[in-house]
């Protein structure tokens, strides 16, 4: 199958995460809490060793930058998601309230904005090699599900009819189809947007996973619970640890 559609379903798949927010108005708020509590676990594990694991990886073994571009590319990706964070008000409201900014409409911007680089990113990996492609997909999806069923309870309770949020989140998160298919066409007019991509990207992860996911689960008290995330977390680094395994064999 030719590598644009590759692009293309992957960033598809992946705007359709913007859907799962339906799921949320049939189950209980508690049932809710403590799904969307194991989802953010596994995600922070995922991402994190995603991006150390796959991305920073095979940007080492590309030999194309040193290692310490390679490292001040993840570090400059790290610091470009925090200055979006702050100047944008994104931010992940993965237990369905938020409480840093009213103006939904901001948010779907941020959001629109943050999915954009997504598909860039899939784009990217995708060029690389069709299987490291699907492992940085399944990465970006993993910690889309919290993420949209968070950004569909914050528009809603900024005020939004449950349909219209729906629909509004929805094309949002379509901007990810758009990024895919300029980054495919600037990946085949430079070889080098691939290169420097792909450690942003980390940088980027590894900001999601430790300064939005990783403190959510600090706000838990409980010790059973607190297990509980770390099981969560560790089950997302096995499994992205033994995807690394199964596609390199």
């Amino acid at each position: 199958m030719p590598i644009i559609v590759w692009i293309i379903v992957a960033t598809v798949v992946d705007s359709l995460i913007a859907l799962v927010g339906v799921f949320s108005l049939w189950v209980k708020d508690k049932i809710l809490k403590d799904v969307l509590f194991a989802l953010v676990a596994f995600s922070a594990g995922a991402l994190l060793s995603g991006a150390l694991l796959h991305l920073v990886a095979e940007s080492l073994e590309a030999e194309a930058l040193s290692v310490d571009a390679v490292f001040v590319l993840v570090m400059a990706g790290f610091s470009f998601f925090f200055i979006m964070e702050k100047f944008l008000y994104w931010h992940h409201c993965h237990n369905g309230v938020c409480e840093i900014h009213p103006y939904t409409y901001l948010i779907l911007f941020g959001d629109a904005a943050h999915n954009f680089i997504d598909g860039m990113v899939i784009a990217a990996s995708f060029i690389v090699d069709v299987k490291f492609g699907v492992i940085t997909t399944f990465i970006i999806v993993s910690h889309e599900v919290p993420q949209e069923l968070g950004d569909f309870a914050v528009l809603v309770y900024g005020g939004l009819e449950k349909k219209r949020a729906l629909l509004c989140n929805f094309i949002s998160q379509l901007t990810c189809v758009a990024g895919g298919l300029i980054g495919y066409a600037a990946s085949s007019a430079s070889g080098a947007f691939t290169t420097y991509l792909l450690p942003l990207a980390a940088g980027g992860f590894i900001y999601i996973s430790a300064s939005d996911l990783i403190p959510e689960l600090h706000r838990e008290a409980n010790i059973r619970k607190s297990i509980l995330a770390f099981f969560f977390f560790a089950a997302g680094v096995g499994f992205m640890l033994a995807a690394k395994l199964v596609f390199e064999h």
